[in-house]
C-alpha cells in the first residue's frame, strides 16, 4: 500500500525526468563506500549528487545504506561528484570521466568543525547543541512525548516550564516569543497555548532555546524565543516517517512526513491529524468581606463555584512544499499552510452560596456549550543567494497569513427561561517582508544587516443576544466591534568575530511601531506611536576543548497579545470574568546572561546566571467589579445578589528577576542517559494600583529530571519527573505542582519502526492550586486542565535515519530542518 500511495505521489515527477533523459546515451553504475575519516566508520544516508558542469546543474543522485555503500547509475559523461554528511566537510570529485561502471573505493569524510558562532563543538551522540546566543535541544530521542503535541515537546525542553493551562514560559518569564522555523508562523495561531495542543510532537525535528537574541530577531519577548523547528529532509530520493496514536481518555491520530529529492528539486510535507477529548476541572470558594447587598450585612458570606470541562478537539494541519535549486548558488522555496480545527467544550458551573454557617443560602446551575472553529491558511516564499565566498549570502522572504476563529456558545441557566447566545468571531491578517545580508570579512570575521516588516490587522466581532419566548434581541451595551492594526518596520546590524578562543557577536536594533485600537461603538480607543533602539552583545570564551563562557546582555520589548487588549469580556461564569485593557502599554527589558559549561568525562554541565530588569510590566490582578450577579432564582426566590469578580492585566512600575540554572547529563554507557534541569529565580515587583500597592518579593523555582535506560530485549524506558515550587504575587499565592510522566519504547522491523507507549501525569497531580487575596475578598481555588491520560503511538520510517547525532547543514549552509 505505501509503495502505491508513493507512486502515484510522484508519478509525474519521474514521467517528467524520464523524458528529459538522453536516450543516445550509455548508463553505467558507479559504486563506492563513504566512512567517517576518524572512526573508520560507515556514514549511513551520505548524499552523494552527480553535477553536470555542461548542464550546470546536478543530474542525479543518491544515499548510502547502513553499510556506507552506494550503487548509482548515471548516463555517460563528465561530472563533479559531491559527497556529503550532516556536520562533516563536503568531498568534491571533481571532472570524474565516468565512461563505465565504476568503483570508487572508499571515500572518507572529515568532521568539519567550523563554526564562526560556535562556542563549543558538539560531542558524538548529544542532544545540545551549545551557540553563542542560543542552545539548541534535538527532541527526536524523547519517548514521553510520542503521540503527543507540540505543547508536550516544548514541556520537556531544559529552561522551558508549561502550566497547567498551557502557557510556556522560559526561566519563569511568560513572555515568550515562540517561532516556527525562525519567523511567526499560522501554526502558531491566534490562540498559541490552543494552537501549540494541535501540533503533533512527531512534526519537530528540535527546539532552539534563545535566551539572549541577536539583533537578528525580533525584540519581542522578554523572556527571550523559543524556535521550533520542523521537520524536512535534503536527501536523495524518498524518504519519511508517519505515525499513529491512540489513547484514554479518547484520543487518535495520523501524522507523517515526506520528502523527495530528485535533481534541482526538493519536495517535502508535513501533515496530521487528531481526535482528542480532554476533560478537566475546577473548584473555586471564595469569601466575601464586608459585602452588603440590597441593605442585608452578608459578611463572611462564602461563594462555592465548580466548573467540569468535557473537551473534544478536532485538528488538521498540512505543510506542503518545494524547494527549487536554480543554480549551484541560489534557490527558492516556497510553501503553503493549510490548519484547522473544531472544538467542542461543554462547561458545566454550579454555583453555591453559603452564610457563615455553611449553610446554603442560594443554587445556581449554568451550563454553557461551546463550539470553535479555527481556520489559518498561509503561503510562504523563500529566496537565497549564495555567493562565492563561503557564509556570503542574500535572503529575501514574503510570507501572507489569514486565519479566523469562530466562537459560538449557547448558555442556559437553572430556573431562567431565557438563553444567552454569545459570537465570538476574529479574523486576522498578517503580512511579513524580511531581507538579510551576510558578508564574511577575511576568515573570522562576519558582518549582517537586515530588514523586517510586520504587519498585522485583527478585527474582533463580539456579540452577546438573548432568545426568550423565540424572539431574539440584541445586548447593545456589551455587543462590540474591536479593530487592532500594528505596524512594525525594523532594520538591524551586527558584526561577530573570532580571535583564538574568543567570539564575540555585537548588534543594534531598530524598531518603528505603530498602534491603533478602533472600536465601533467608541472610536479610536487607543494610538501608540513609538520608535526604539535594541542593543544585543553576546561574547564567548573556550576555556579549552571541553570548557567555554558566554556572556550576553539584550534590551527587549514586550506588546500586549490580543486578548491582553480585549475589552470584551468572557461569559463562561456569572461571577468570575476575564476581561483584558485596551490602554497596556508595551514593558521594556534589560537582560543579562553569564553562562557556563564544561564536559566532564560522561558528565556535561551547563549554568547560568540571569538579571532582568523590566519596567512597565504587566501584572494580572483580581479586583471587584461592581456589578452583581444573581443567582439561585426560582418561583418562591428573587434570588441573591452577589459581587462579579474580574481578572485584567495593567501596567506596574518595575521589576526585578534575579535567576539561577543548570543542566547536568550524565551517560554512564551507551543504553543509560541521565538528565536534569534545575531553575530558581527571585522576582521584585513594584508598583500601585487604584491606592493599592501592589508591590510582591517571591523566590520559586523548578525542576526537571530525565531519565532513559535500555532494557533487556532492547526495549527503552524513559521517566520524566518535573516539580515547580510554590510562587506568588502581591495578591496570589499558588501552591507547588509535581507530575510525572512514564514511557516504554521498542524497536521493530530493524529500527525501521517503533512503539511507544507512555502514561502523562501519572498521579493525576498537575493542578493549580492558588489562593487570592483583595481587600474585598478571599478566593481558593483549584484548577486542572487535563487529567492522566494514556497514549499507544507506532512510527514506521522509510529511508530515514531513526536518530541524528550531529546537527545537520542545509544548502546555505544554515542549521537544516533535517528528519
Amino acid at each position: 500500500m505505501k509503495k502505491i500511495l508513493l507512486l502515484l505521489f510522484f508519478a509525474p515527477i519521474y514521467i517528467i525526468s524520464a523524458q528529459n533523459k538522453n536516450p543516445s546515451k550509455t548508463i553505467v553504475s558507479i559504486s563506492g563506500v563513504v566512512l567517517d575519516q576518524d572512526t573508520n566508520k560507515p556514514l549511513e544516508y551520505a548524499t552523494i549528487a552527480f553535477f553536470s558542469p555542461k548542464l550546470q546543474k546536478n543530474v542525479t543522485g543518491g544515499i548510502t545504506d547502513e553499510q556506507g555503500k552506494f550503487n548509482i547509475e548515471v548516463e555517460t559523461g563528465v561530472y563533479d561528484i559531491n559527497v556529503e554528511f550532516i556536520s562533516f566537510k563536503t568531498k568534491n570529485l571533481l571532472k570524474q570521466k565516468l565512461l563505465k561502471d565504476t568503483n570508487l573505493g572508499n571515500i572518507t569524510l572529515k568532521l568539519n568543525t567550523e563554526a564562526l558562532d560556535d562556542v563549543v563543538i558538539i560531542a558524538e551522540k548529544t542532544t545540545v547543541e551549545i551557540k553563542l546566543d542560543k542552545k539548541i535541544y534535538n527532541v527526536g530521542k524523547d519517548l514521553t512525548v510520542s503521540g503527543g503535541t507540540v505543547s508536550d515537546v516544548l514541556d520537556n525542553v531544559p529552561s522551558v516550564s508549561v502550566d497547567v493551562e498551557g502557557n510556556v514560559a522560559l526561566r519563569g518569564n511568560d513572555n515568550v516569543r515562540i517561532l516556527i522555523n525562525g519567523k511567526p508562523s499560522g501554526l502558531v495561531g491566534l490562540n498559541s497555548t490552543d494552537a501549540l495542543r494541535q501540533l503533533p510532537a512527531e512534526s519537530i525535528e528540535k527546539v532552539e532555546v534563545i535566551t539572549s537574541p541577536s539583533a537578528r530577531y525580533d525584540a519581542e519577548g522578554t523572556a527571550g524565543i523559543l524556535n521550533i523547528i520542523l521537520r524536512r529532509s535534503k536527501l536523495q530520493g524518498i524518504n519519511g516517517a508517519i505515525t499513529l496514536n491512540t489513547g484514554y481518555p479518547v484520543s487518535a491520530g495520523i501524522s507523517g512526513n515526506l520528502n523527495y529529492r530528485t535533481g534541482d528539486f526538493n519536495f517535502f510535507t508535513t501533515s496530521g491529524y487528531n481526535y482528542r477529548e480532554a476533560p478537566g476541572n475546577s473548584f473555586s470558594n471564595t469569601q466575601f468581606l464586608n459585602n452588603t447587598t440590597d441593605g442585608i450585612d452578608n459578611s463572611d458570606s462564602f461563594l462555592n463555584e465548580t466548573r467540569e470541562f468535557d473537551r473534544i478537539r478536532k485538528g488538521q494541519n498540512s505543510n506542503i512544499g518545494m524547494e527549487w535549486y536554480v543554480n549551484e548558488t541560489s534557490s527558492i522555496t516556497t510553501s503553503f499552510l493549510y490548519r484547522s480545527s473544531d472544538n467542542n467544550r461543554n462547561t458545566t458551573n454550579t454555583i453555591v452560596e453559603l452564610d457563615s454557617n455553611q449553610e446554603i443560602l442560594s443554587k445556581n446551575l449554568r451550563f454553557d456549550p461551546e463550539i470553535e472553529e479555527d481556520i489559518t491558511k498561509q503561503y510562504s516564499l523563500n529566496y537565497t543567494k549564495n555567493f562565492k565566498d563561503s557564509g556570503h549570502k542574500l535572503t529575501f522572504d514574503f510570507q501572507l497569513e489569514n486565519s479566523s476563529e469562530n466562537e459560538n456558545s449557547k448558555i442556559t441557566q437553572q430556573n431562567i427561561t431565557s438563553i444567552e447566545l454569545v459570537n465570538t468571531l476574529e479574523k486576522q491578517e498578517r503580512i511579513l517582508l524580511q531581507t538579510d545580508y551576510v558578508l564574511p570579512i577575511g576568515k573570522n570575521n562576519q558582518l549582517e544587516v537586515g530588514y523586517r516588516g510586520n504587519f498585522n490587522k485583527l478585527n474582533t466581532d463580539y456579540l452577546v443576544q438573548l432568545e426568550e419566548n423565540n424572539s431574539i434581541t440584541t445586548n447593545t451595551d456589551l455587543s462590540n466591534d474591536l479593530i487592532y492594526n500594528e505596524r512594525i518596520n525594523a532594520v538591524y546590524s551586527q558584526f561577530g568575530s573570532k580571535w583564538n578562543k574568543f567570539s564575540y557577536l555585537l548588534g543594534l536594533r531598530a524598531e518603528d511601531t505603530k498602534i491603533i485600537i478602533h472600536q465601533q461603538t467608541n472610536g479610536d480607543l487607543s494610538r501608540k506611536n513609538y520608535t526604539d533602539i535594541f542593543p544585543t552583545i553576546n561574547l564567548g570564551y573556550e576555556i579549552s576543548k571541553r570548557q567555554s563562557i558566554t556572556l550576553g546582555y539584550n534590551r527587549r520589548i514586550q506588546r500586549p497579545r490580543s486578548r491582553f487588549i480585549n475589552p470584551f469580556p468572557s461569559r463562561s461564569s456569572i461571577t468570575n470574568l476575564f476581561q483584558g485593557n485596551p490602554d497596556l502599554d508595551p514593558s521594556y527589558s534589560n537582560a543579562f546572561d553569564l553562562g557556563y559549561l564544561n564536559r566532564i568525562g560522561k558528565l556535561t554541565l551547563n549554568t547560568s546566571i540571569y538579571y532582568n530588569h523590566s519596567t512597565q510590566v504587566f501584572t494580572f490582578i483580581s479586583e471587584d467589579t461592581g456589578d452583581t450577579a444573581i443567582i439561585g432564582s426560582d418561583e418562591n426566590n428573587s434570588g441573591t445578589e452577589v459581587p462579579v469578580i474580574r481578572r485584567t492585566p495593567i501596567n506596574l512600575t518595575s521589576s526585578d528577576r534575579y535567576g539561577f540554572e543548570f543542566t547536568l547529563t550524565y551517560n554512564p554507557n551507551k543504553k543509560w542517559r541521565m538528565n536534569g534541569n534545575f531553575n530558581a529565580f527571585q522576582n521584585r515587583v513594584k508598583g500601585n494600583y487604584n491606592g493599592e500597592n501592589l508591590d510582591a518579593d517571591n523566590l520559586s523555582w523548578f525542576a526537571r529530571f530525565n531519565n532513559k535506560i535500555t532494557l533487556p530485549a532492547k526495549i527503552d524506558w524513559q521517566t520524566s519527573i518535573f516539580y515547580s515550587g510554590p510562587s506568588e504575587n502581591a495578591q496570589t499565592k499558588n501552591d507547588a505542582v509535581f507530575s510525572m510522566t512514564l514511557a516504554l519504547s521498542k524497536d521493530l522491523f530493524k529500527e525501521k519502526a517503533s512503539l511507544t507507549f507512555n502514561i502523562n501525569d501519572v498521579f493525576n497531580s498537575r493542578k493549580r492550586v492558588s489562593t487570592s487575596t483583595t481587600t474585598t475578598f478571599i478566593s481558593n481555588s483549584e484548577f486542572q486542565w487535563r487529567e492522566r491520560s494514556f497514549n499507544l503511538s507506532f512510527t514506521y520510517r522509510f529511508n530515514q535515519k531513526k536518530k541524528r547525532d550531529r546537527s545537520p547543514k542545509d544548502f546555505n549552509g544554515d542549521d537544516d530542518f533535517g528528519s
